[in-house]
């Protein structure tokens, strides 16, 4: 049964090729003794499936994009003297339209086949678009269709800042391709309304319409598409059970399910800045206490068990994964990007600022406070150095000359910077490159099929404690504020009470924050102390008494930190620093971030570019 779910993947994804790329009345060729019309494919469920299925893969062929994009443009990856012309120019912000990662065709590819496939089950099945009819198999397609969609659409106005509006009737690249470089408005002639009982009353067949070409924002795009799937989609039917058939539970998180329909909506929620709708969508991941748990922060991933979400599909942890194989072909080239063993490129690399993100955590740590006079504050114990659970051998990992260098000698040099031994400490290491691993852990040299995950458990959970950072409420007539819960959800789950599993939180279940801590947990209050990153000492501290913003500020600061230890080089970096950017009206907060990754002689430049919000984006359609 798995080896048929490839199949249908590799079959529909070549259909819904030819489904773009020709006419809608006939799109595969008859000259190859073939004559398959619309009409005629779409007399049987499993060619709904297959078509279904082949959006998927066409989906995959944009997760290179979102990853050079999302995190080259960040402040965690870097360049390496390899990195070939097109990822040198990412790097440095000045993206030429004919760059490999700079095209929205992928895209637009995308949404004409949405479109398309949108059209025909409006067309064939038109109670998709009665909310009062009975849930069918037919609704559960629809709704992935949009959704598939929707999310196609807001990837890309954070990309270009600014995307054409496809109309519906707009279903193959060709009319793609003229309506968005039509000087004047575009005549489509084809253009089908549909009622809820088809062809008849309400439907309009062949009416020439005139669409003008317009762009959407960032804000009309998740307006638009948030209304869309409030309306249009029923929640609970979201995503065909393909495993009730073939009993592969991977299949649930493999396509758009109800869970990723909210992990869409309410980081669309939480971009534009309404936080009430956005915590109600998380909320229905992270607080919905079923059976079985799934999506909870407990033990299931804890400890050395955390790498195991990148093993293999892991159905409590992956919300939404692209899933690849290389035993059907269907790779990507992630490895090639990151990986230093030939014959991979060895392209990109973590910045040294991801590494001490990792490197400078301390387990068990005890601080002696003396608030009231912080000088006299002290590290009483510095505690065990390095995040060894997500960090080393997983996210990244160190190389020398082609071999992994062990764990231990990794330990046994952060206990050497720990009492400022670094001399040892660089002759324990000697000559190494600094290597993304995350796409090649527990992968053979040439399999290049990691899969990759769009929504998982940790990235909603963290979303959520953004929201709740500064989100109020109303309770007996005085506002109240979620901050604490936003503290518990990365520290130790403590806000949960209802679930038959111990929470953990997002540090806690790999040993940092937890329950029993000391002060290895994040924390705000009035004085906040930094730390050396090797020695742990206390080295400084900020008083922000009675300057509640300042605290919000602050406690955000170290949840965007912790998203990049937790997800690291999985695509949103970029997206993070510029949320919180707009969110404070502050484009310093992204500046400073990136900038800092640079060579010292362009630091200024880059900062100073970086200050205009219009070059955060690729000026695509201008």
């Amino acid at each position: 049964m798995r080896n048929y779910k490839r199949y249908i993947l590799i079959l529909g994804t070549v259909i819904v090729s030819l489904i773009i790329y020709s006419s809608c009345e006939r799109f595969l060729n008859p000259d190859q003794a073939i004559n398959v019309t619309e009409d005629k494919l779409y007399d049987d469920w499993y060619e709904y499936r297959s078509v279904e299925m082949g959006l998927y893969g066409l989906q995959a062929e944009i997760v290179e994009q979102l990853v050079v994009l999302g995190e080259l443009r960040g402040d965690l990856l870097e360049i390496t003297e390899n990195a070939d012309a097109d990822l040198v120019e990412v790097y440095n912000f000045n993206i030429s339209k004919d760059n490999q990662y700079a095209s929205p065709a992928p895209f637009f590819k995308l949404i004409a086949a949405c479109n398309n496939f949108i059209r025909i089950l409006e067309e064939n099945h038109p109670e998709v678009t009665d909310p009062g009819s009975p849930t069918s198999n037919f609704h559960k397609l629809y709704a992935e269709a949009l959704c598939m969609r929707a999310w196609s659409y807001f990837n890309a106005v954070r990309i270009y800042g600014k995307v054409p509006f496809i109309h519906e009737s707009l279903t193959t690249n060709e009319e793609i391709d003229d309506y968005i470089n039509s000087s004047d408005a575009y005549i489509d002639s084809v253009h089908i309304v549909f009622g809820l009982d088809g062809y008849t009353n309400d439907t309009t067949y062949n009416k020439p319409i005139t669409l003008d070409r317009k762009f959407f924002d960032e804000e009309l795009v998740i307006d638009y598409f948030t209304e869309e799937l409030e309306t249009k989609v029923k929640p609970e039917a979201v995503g065909v059970i393909h495993y009730i058939n073939n009993n592969d539970n991977t299949w649930e998180v493999s396509i758009w399910n109800t869970h990723a329909y909210h992990s869409l909506l309410g980081i669309m929620y939480l971009t534009r800045g309404d936080l009430a709708n956005a915590a109600y969508h998380f909320e229905e991941i992270t607080d919905k206490f079923n059976d079985d748990n799934r999506f909870q922060l407990d033990r299931g991933f804890a400890n050395a068990r955390w790498r195991n979400i990148f093993n293999n599909i892991a159905t409590d942890e992956h919300i939404y994964t692209i899933w690849f194989n290389k035993g059907f072909y269907q790779q990507n080239r992630f490895q090639e990007i990151f990986d230093i063993r030939p014959p991979h490129k060895y392209m990109l690399k973590p910045t040294k600022k991801s590494i001490v993100l990792w490197e400078s955590i301390f387990d068990n740590m005890l601080v002696s406070r003396n608030d009231s006079r912080p000088s006299l504050t002290r590290t009483a114990f510095a505690g065990y150095p390095g995040d060894f659970q997500r960090g080393y051998g997983v996210s990244y990992t160190y190389m020398s000359g082609g071999v992994e260098v062990h764990e231990n000698t990794v330990r046994k040099a952060l206990e050497f910077k720990l009492v400022e031994d670094y001399r040892t400490a660089d002759v324990l290491m000697g000559e190494v490159d600094t290597v993304v691993w995350k796409y090649s852990f527990n992968k053979n040299v040439y399999d290049q099929d990691a899969n990759f995950i769009l929504y998982r458990a940790a990235g909603v959970h963290l979303w959520l404690a953004e929201a709740y950072v500064y989100w109020t409420y109303e309770e007996s007539g005085e506002a109240k504020v979620f901050t604490s819960k936003a503290l518990k959800i990365v520290n130790d789950g403590s806000h949960y009470t209802t679930s038959s599993r111990e929470q953990q939180g997002v540090r806690g279940r790999v040993g940092f924050g937890g329950r029993n801590f000391k002060d290895d947990g994040i924390s705000v209050g009035n004085i906040n102390y930094t730390h050396h990153p090797y020695t742990n000492q206390v080295v400084g501290w900020t008083d922000i008494t009675g300057d509640f913003l300042a605290k919000q500020y602050y406690l955000e600061d170290l949840i965007i930190e912790e998203r990049a230890r937790e997800l690291a080089f999985e695509g949103e970096r970029f997206y993070d620093l510029m949320r919180v950017a707009k969110k404070r009206n502050d484009p310093s907060f992204l500046a400073k971030r990136v900038s800092e990754k640079f060579p010292f002689e362009r630091q200024n430049e880059i900062y100073n570019y970086l200050l205009n919000e219009e070059n955060w984006y690729i000026n695509y359609f201008d």
